[in-house]
């Protein structure tokens, strides 16, 4: 809402700047990196790249077929490239380690029913196309957008009946049951702790590792009201923070693709860690929040019947008999953690001079009030 408490104008939907590659350039050397994973003769070529147009601001996703010929004739592909970002394009994260993304969706693939599509193969030289990537096939099906987001109307998820909605919040939710069913997930997945920190408490290790983003992401600005929200978890560490299992890391609708309503491919693992089950049922349902909280502002209807925070944590516990502990600690770090990445991406669309920097920092953090509400306690009163 405005200051004089009518709903602000709509965003113009724009997609902040993601790349300053050349598309015609990637295709040509995207084709001669393909002659040497596919058999001699095969002649590969790429007619159609292109960039999906919604969802998606870190690593860089590009969507192309591939032809080639072999002894059974020609056969045409298609598939998905992730790509680390340029340095000029001012990335979200400090790095981007494709091939341990590359690893982590081949062993979710082994090891549980979680939907991930079939990874081919893992390029982390960065000379072939600039930069190292992954392919993986493509699978078609639907994603709930965030430009402009799914609750704000006009959308697929938006305009389904009531019970196509919970369908869908349903099993979203039994992804994460899945995921977190690997048994053994710190030994099997042990190449996602930070050299150095074997036998550190995994949610104090996740911490530490968000307070060093935070710094990097931040440079020489400071964001009072980050740097509060830090010092608020440490003074209500939970004394128990359970089970350590595999977070899927950015555990939103946005990152899944559907079809029927149900999750067919499971989509961005760079953010993937071991913690608590906690880190992953608060993200999914606080993204919802946020934009929840982006549609009042706007004066919409918004989605506010649709992953709740006790819905979510029923149908969770009733799925794997763990009961979510700590919830309004989670959630303040879900808030704090996106805040850290949304002033990020602040930052970025400032540098491209796509916005301008506010006169308080602590204005780069687009959900300012809901976090200042949530360490003051008083967030969850008023959305239940």
């Amino acid at each position: 809402m405005g200051e004089d408490g009518t709903p602000e104008e709509l965003p113009d939907g724009a997609r902040p700047r993601t790349s300053t590659r050349e598309p015609e350039e990637l295709q040509r050397r995207l084709e001669a990196w393909l002659a040497t994973r596919l058999p001699a003769g095969a002649e590969p070529v790429v007619p159609v790249l292109a960039s999906p147009e919604t969802n998606g601001m870190s690593s860089e996703t590009l969507l192309f077929d591939a032809e080639w010929r072999n002894g059974a004739g020609p056969h045409r592909r298609s598939l998905v490239a992730r790509l680390a970002p340029e340095p000029s394009a001012v990335p979200v994260f400090p790095r981007y380690d494709l091939d341990r993304q590359f690893r982590v969706m081949q062993l979710v693939a082994e090891r549980t029913p979680v939907p991930v599509p079939t990874v081919l193969w893992s390029e982390p030289d960065p000379e072939p196309v600039g930069a190292p990537f992954f392919v993986m096939e493509r699978v078609a099906g639907d994603v709930p957008p965030d430009v402009l987001p799914y609750n704000f109307g006009d959308s697929w998820l938006f305009d389904a009946a009531p019970e196509d909605q919970r369908r869908l919040q349903e099993t979203s939710v039994g992804v994460l049951a899945d995921l977190h069913a690997i048994d053994r997930a710190d030994e099997v997945f042990d190449f996602l702790a930070e050299e150095g920190s074997a036998g550190q408490d995994a949610l104090r290790r996740h911490v530490d590792e968000q307070w060093a983003y935070y710094r990097w992401a931040m440079g020489d600005l400071r964001l009072p009201l980050l740097e509060r929200a830090f010092a608020w978890l440490e003074e209500h560490w939970p004394d128990d923070p359970g089970p350590t299992v595999l977070s899927w890391g950015d555990s939103r609708i946005g990152n899944v693709l559907y079809r029927d309503f149900t999750p067919v491919a499971v989509l961005d693992w760079e953010m993937a860690a071991l913690g608590p089950r906690e880190l992953d049922l608060t993200w999914m349902v606080f993204l919802h929040r946020f934009f929840e909280d982006l549609a009042k502002r706007y004066g919409l209807p918004g989605m506010p019947s649709f992953l709740r925070r006790d819905e979510v944590a029923a149908s969770y516990e009733a799925r794997t008999g763990h009961s979510p502990r700590h919830l309004d600690w989670h959630f303040v770090y879900a808030a704090l953690r996106h805040g850290v990445i949304m002033a990020r991406v602040q930052r970025r669309s400032i540098h491209f001079g796509e916005a301008t920097m506010p006169e308080d920092p602590d204005d780069l953090v687009m959900h300012r009030l809901p976090l200042e509400a949530m360490l003051a306690g008083s967030y969850w009163e008023d959305v239940g």
